[in-house]
């Protein structure tokens, strides 16, 4: 980085007259696992509402969900 003076031994950066410190390690650890969580969070979503964000099925079709009815309204008839 540009213009580091910092106190000598590698942990911080200085560049017109604001100093950068190095993360902890466990910051820089919990970063990096909230980030594979969030990507994992946003494909499984993709994956469960895709077809409807990009607008190729209607949100009320029920598609790709299983058939979540179980006979529901169909008691009466045996």
């Amino acid at each position: 980085m540009g213009g580091g003076h910092g106190d000598g031994h590698g942990t911080s950066t200085t560049y017109k007259g604001f100093t950068v410190h190095q993360p902890k390690r466990w910051h820089t650890v919990t970063g990096k696992g909230m980030c594979a969580l969030m990507w994992f969070w946003i494909l499984y979503r993709a994956k469960q509402d895709g077809p409807v964000v990009l607008g190729w099925r209607h949100p009320w079709e029920g598609h790709g969900h299983g058939d979540h009815s179980h006979g529901h309204g169909h008691e009466s008839e045996v």
